[in-house]
């Protein structure tokens, strides 16, 4: 498919007030250096100014946009997100309304609120609590993920590398923005000019090129442009700063390359059947319907 930019976007489901780990990147349709994003208002992101943005991009042009958190929970396994709870969501999209419902108290999109409620917060392990009901359970994305990196498990809010807080907030940006713009892959792209979000998972694009962090340092310039390089992509410029071990920013980039990379060619647009209630990693090339 054929997009006028990419954007790829280090996420975050922190409670704080700004999200320093949000990092956003874009990449033009021609062959250009990848850029860091600066929040139009102030030193740093947060997810509302971040929803405010996207959504006033040009809508005469159409972009492919990457978000680092899962878009759903494993449903294949079990044939429902929340075993045995009569009112489980049946669709992604009822996913996300039911997230959202649970967390209006809370603005910035934050997701925490869930953990309050007695019944459903059994099934997370959460800085609250584990509950009695949470498994370990892997979407089929992920368990095709796993030859190179294993995501960590959807119903995990807990350590440093859980995607569960940064999840339930993106589920309800996604209900936000499920309107103006195709969330791929539960909408269907065809005949329609409307930009398309996907779900991102950097740390598998660096991954896919053997390419892992220094410890305690993060990845080096010369790693991220050797990375960069697997996906035809220009270095970035000799300007190019990141902050801290975490290195969101590189995350950033490399998603934003990857992005551009996988869009070429249509063999990353196919899927498992099970995404269209699970959602699916963008790049996780799928083989065929055996698991």
């Amino acid at each position: 498919m054929n997009f006028d930019g990419y954007f790829g976007i280090d996420w975050s489901g922190d409670k704080n007030k700004y999200q320093k780990g949000i990092k956003v990147a874009f990449l033009d349709k021609k062959n250009a250096n990848p850029l860091i994003i600066e929040p139009p208002y102030n030193k740093y992101w947060d997810r509302s100014s971040l929803v405010e943005y996207l959504q006033k991009l040009n809508s005469t042009k159409c972009y492919l946009i990457g978000f680092d958190f899962a878009f759903a929970y494993p449903f294949e396994d079990y044939k429902n997100y929340f075993i045995d709870f009569e009112n489980s969501p049946k669709s992604a999209k009822q996913l996300w309304d039911f997230i959202d419902f649970h967390n209006l108290v809370n603005s910035n999109y934050y997701g925490g609120n869930i953990w309050k409620n007695k019944i459903i917060s059994e099934y997370y392990n959460s800085p609250v609590k584990k509950g009695k009901r949470f498994k370990s359970r892997r979407r089929i994305t992920e368990i095709y993920a796993k030859n190179i990196c294993f995501p960590s498990p959807t119903f995990n809010c807990v350590g440093p590398g859980a995607v569960g807080t940064g999840s339930l907030a993106g589920m309800r940006v996604l209900k936000k923005l499920k309107n103006k713009f195709n969330i791929w892959p539960f909408d269907d792209l065809k005949n329609n000019r409307k930009s398309v979000i996907v779900e991102i998972f950097p740390t598998l694009y660096f991954r896919k090129h053997s390419i892992k962090p220094k410890k305690n340092t993060g990845y080096t310039l010369k790693q991220i442009n050797n990375a960069l390089k697997k996906y035809d992509c220009l270095p970035v410029s000799k300007d190019f700063k990141m902050f801290g071990p975490d290195q969101d920013e590189a995350d950033a980039i490399i998603s934003v390359a990857a992005l551009k990379y996988f869009a070429k060619n249509t063999k990353y647009w196919k899927t498992h059947k099970a995404a269209k209630k699970e959602g699916w990693i963008y790049g996780v090339k799928f083989i065929s319907d055996k698991v």
